[in-house]
């Protein structure tokens, strides 16, 4: 499972960005960066902004999420065909 909020808060961190310039970026009080850091699911508008401001596309966390549920669901199948 996913925990957005958790990837955004290491992807911060991995650009060595601080919390303060981020809330700037986002237009929000540094609360609201720690609570968005304690999500586990978020809006997709608010995704679309952060992936902007961060240059890094959170959406493909869920795309990878999403092969692999479609890969064992396909190996379910075939398992239950033999």
């Amino acid at each position: 499972m996913i925990h957005i909020g958790k990837i955004i808060e290491a992807e911060l961190h991995r650009q060595e960005r601080s919390v303060t310039w981020f809330a700037n970026k986002l237009y929000c009080d540094r609360t609201n960066i720690y609570s968005i850091f304690k999500r586990k699911s978020i809006d997709t508008e608010l995704l679309l902004r952060i992936s902007g401001i961060l240059g890094h596309n959170f959406f493909s966390y869920y795309i990878v999420e999403l092969q692999k549920e479609q890969i064992n669901k396909e190996g379910e199948i075939l398992a239950g065909n033999k």
